[in-house]
């Protein structure tokens, strides 16, 4: 008999920005986290550097809105912006009353205040840090207070596979509203339905889609892929932010080198010890993201070389001890002493930009459904992710979104009939190794073709090579038993496709999004988001109906 689970609040996601919204609502209710494996696997964990807020006498709120606008290359909302900034303080201190152990010094009257660092397109010292572990200490507290909480039920190693909505069930009442999901049990390899009065899609970003990332297996665009084919619009998929500085060692999968040694002189060099960010940026390595990769990306093609460097050994080996211990503990394990030496680095996917649109509240097209965090698009980022700003934006729109499900809890509801997964028609696959191809595939083209800089030609070969993919995987989809890696591949192959669209349609040179074809921003009027909505043909449907 199919399993069936009823909640008030289904949150798919279990980072900062489900843990926070669960937290904030669960007195009210009850929420059911789901988990692809341990909640220590998301992106929130892994982070390094920080939370932006203005914290400081020396900040005001009018310089981080000012300094995000600037690194978001004058795409940002400014409404989004001011929002956010102006509830970071208070998100600040609600996790500290969790007891997050956020770094502070003690100044010469004994009093301990918050430690700030600096980072890349910050005016001002702004980024409150737990050392340069800042997502393991968030996470790690969140997680502990919720699993304290009668009202929170965790679902680890459960996989979504698809929203229900009442349009898809076949309820014609003139509102297609979101009222569960499909999900995975990966224990049993059986899909279970999930009910729920609201969803939340805290999935995270789609940095997986390339073959470089800083981000964790899980990052597969699930939510983007979900919403998208339950009827939500998107923006902004073209805006893929590639971290400068990953480490470049064979042995280390996707470990990230935080901006904050940047933040606190680490400078950048070419193989024979040379700086270069002079050339490119008057902010030298506190350039934004965006101005970093590229000219990274340039020096490694100009020379040929395999990495650049990232040289924080001029500071004494306590402060770096101290400041990033994670970092100096990881590099000691690959024989790299940071503290003597300078770090092999590369750029790496890392941050999705774009998402599922929307408003100040989290809500999505589609009633009842909301997306927060990475996989949401609130129009914070603009063309560009200011550094810090990603966890700030996941809590302060948990808080929103709570308060906006928090108003409706109390209202009357009636759960509707919703039917069970059917998996009576599929049978078993023999023929993985389609799977493992096809995933090293899309991974490696978007890498070559949809990568740090872009052209229309290989804009052009990628979308051919997506539309082939996806026909592959429907084909796949539809008779085969789904597994772990046909979900995620399905989504991500959505996912490039949505990313490579809005890539094609932008033309010009903006934030993270560069053509060598369009090298400039056009400036003849306002920045405009890319947005997307399921009913739009493709681009290659509508090059067809042209031709």
């Amino acid at each position: 008999m199919a399993t069936t689970y009823q909640h008030d609040v289904l949150i798919i996601g279990g980072g900062a920005a489900g843990l926070s919204l669960a937290l904030r609502i669960a007195d009210q209710c009850s929420v059911a986290i789901i988990s692809k494996g341990p909640s220590k696997n998301g992106s929130t964990y892994f982070a390094q550097g920080g939370v932006s807020a203005v914290l400081s006498e020396q900040d005001s709120f009018d310089a981080h809105i000012e300094d995000t606008i600037n690194v978001g290359g004058s795409l940002a909302n400014k409404e989004t912006i001011k929002f956010t900034v102006e509830h970071g303080p208070e998100n600040i201190r609600w996790m500290q009353q969790l007891g997050v152990p956020f770094s502070s010094d003690i100044f010469k009257s004994g009093k301990r205040e918050l430690h700030l660092t600096r980072e890349g397109g910050h005016s001002h010292r702004r980024v409150v840090h737990a050392a340069d572990a800042t997502g393991k200490a968030m996470s790690d507290t969140l997680e502990n207070h919720a699993r304290q909480h009668d009202n929170i039920t965790f679902f680890e190693h459960h996989l979504a596979v698809d929203l229900i909505t009442t349009e898809k069930q076949g309820y014609d009442d003139g509102d297609n509203r979101c009222i569960g999901a499909y999900i995975l049990n990966k224990h049993t390899n059986h899909v279970e339905t999930f009910q729920a009065r609201f969803v939340v899609l805290a999935t995270g970003g789609a940095s997986k889609v390339y073959l470089y990332t800083s981000n964790p297996d899980g990052s597969t665009g699930d939510g983007i892929a979900m919403a998208w084919r339950a009827g939500c619009s998107v923006s902004n998929m073209e805006f893929n932010q590639f971290h400068p500085t990953c480490l470049y060692h064979p042995e280390a999968k996707s470990f990230l080198i935080s901006e904050a040694v940047r933040g606190e002189g680490g400078k950048l060099l070419l193989p024979d010890g040379t700086q270069f960010m002079h050339k490119f940026d008057k902010r030298g390595e506190l350039a934004p993201r965006d101005i970093v990769a590229r000219a990274i990306d340039h020096e490694m093609k100009r020379l040929g070389a395999s990495c650049i460097y990232l040289d924080i050994s001029h500071r004494s080996p306590a402060f770096i001890a101290s400041h990033f211990p994670t970092i100096h503990e990881r590099c000691l394990k690959y024989g790299i002493d940071i503290t003597k030496e300078p770090i092999p680095v590369v750029p790496a996917a890392h941050y999705t930009c774009g998402g599922v649109n929307t408003d100040l509240h989290g809500r999505t097209d589609i009633s009842n459904l909301y997306a927060i965090g990475e996989t949401a698009h609130t129009g914070l980022h603009g063309a560009n992710r200011m550094a810090s700003n990603s966890l700030l934006e996941c809590l302060v729109f948990a808080q929103s979104a709570a308060k906006d499900i928090s108003s409706q809890i109390s209202k009357p509801y009636k759960a509707l009939k919703i039917s069970n997964w059917d998996e009576s028609r599929v049978t078993d696959s023999d023929e993985d190794v389609v799977i493992s191809h096809n995933w090293d595939e899309l991974r490696r083209f978007m890498w070559d073709y949809v990568g740090i800089v872009r052209t229309n030609k290989r804009l052009e070969r990628a979308m051919h090579r997506a539309s082939l993919l996806q026909q592959e995987i429907d084909e796949y989809y539809s008779n085969f038993r789904i597994s772990n890696d046909l979900i995620e591949l399905r989504n991500l192959t959505l996912v490039a496709e949505l990313i490579i669209r809005s890539a094609m349609l932008r033309k010009e040179s903006r934030g993270l999004h560069f053509s060598l074809d369009y090298p400039v921003a056009d400036e003849s009027s306002p920045a405009k988001d890319t947005v997307l909505k399921p009913h739009q043909k493709s681009v290659k449907e509508k090059i067809k109906i042209i031709k």
